[in-house]
C-alpha cells in the first residue's frame, strides 16, 4: 500500500475511533446523572417515610388515654405523613435535586411513599444532541413497617404490654409519661422498596 493511500484511511479509522470515545463518554455522563437522580430519588423517599414515622410515634404519644385508637398508631394503621413532601424536598435538595411528586402508597401490605425527583443539573453537551438541556429522574419507594407485636386481647384503656424485637415494653393510659415510649425507630423501621 502507498504511503499516500494509508493517510486517509488512518484519518478516517482515527475520526470513528474518537466519535465512537465521544459517544461512550456521552453515555457515561447520562449514568452518572442516572445514578444522582437515583441517590437522591432514594434519601427523598427515605426522608418523607421517616416523617411519617415520626407522626405515627407523635400521633400515638398525643392519642394515649385519649380512647382505644391509640393502639392504631402503634401498630401503624393511623393516618400520617402530614410533613413527608418537605422532608423529601429537603433531601432532594441537598442531592441537586427537585422532588415532582410525593405520594402515599401500600406495597408489601404496608404504608410507605413514592417520590419522584428531577436533577437541577443536566448530563452536559456531548457528540448526541439534546443532552445539553436533559434531566435525569427518578422514582424511589421507601415503606414504614411496625416492628412490635401487641396482643389482640390487650385493652387499650388497661397497660397494654408489646414486644418489639424482642424487646418488651408497656404502656399505661393511667400512668403515662412521654419517656415511656419508645424511640420511633425502634417502634418503627424504614426501607426501600424494589
Amino acid at each position: 500500500m502507498d504511503r499516500g493511500q494509508a493517510l486517509p484511511l488512518f484519518i478516517w479509522i482515527t475520526g470513528i475511533i474518537l466519535f465512537v470515545a465521544f459517544a461512550f463518554f456521552a453515555f457515561a455522563q447520562a449514568a452518572v446523572a442516572r445514578s444522582g437522580a437515583q441517590a437522591a430519588a432514594d434519601s427523598a423517599a427515605i426522608a418523607a417515610a421517616q416523617e411519617g414515622r415520626n407522626d405515627l410515634v407523635d400521633g400515638l404519644l398525643n392519642s394515649i388515654g385519649e380512647g382505644d385508637d391509640w393502639v392504631d398508631w402503634l401498630t401503624g394503621v393511623a393516618p400520617h405523613g402530614a410533613n413527608a413532601r418537605d422532608a423529601a424536598s429537603d433531601l432532594a435538595a441537598q442531592n441537586d435535586a427537585s422532588v415532582l411528586t410525593v405520594e402515599e402508597v401500600s406495597a408489601r401490605g404496608l404504608d410507605g411513599y413514592s417520590v419522584s425527583v428531577e436533577t437541577r443539573y443536566t448530563v452536559g453537551e456531548s457528540v448526541i444532541p439534546g443532552t445539553e438541556s436533559m434531566r435525569a429522574k427518578a422514582d424511589a419507594v421507601a415503606i414504614i413497617e411496625p416492628r412490635c407485636d401487641v396482643q389482640e386481647s390487650s385493652n387499650p384503656s388497661d397497660s397494654v404490654s408489646f414486644v418489639c424485637d424482642g424487646d418488651v415494653f408497656e404502656l399505661d393510659p393511667e400512668d403515662f409519661e412521654e419517656s415511656d415510649v419508645p424511640d420511633s425507630s425502634i417502634l418503627f423501621s424504614v426501607y426501600l422498596v424494589g
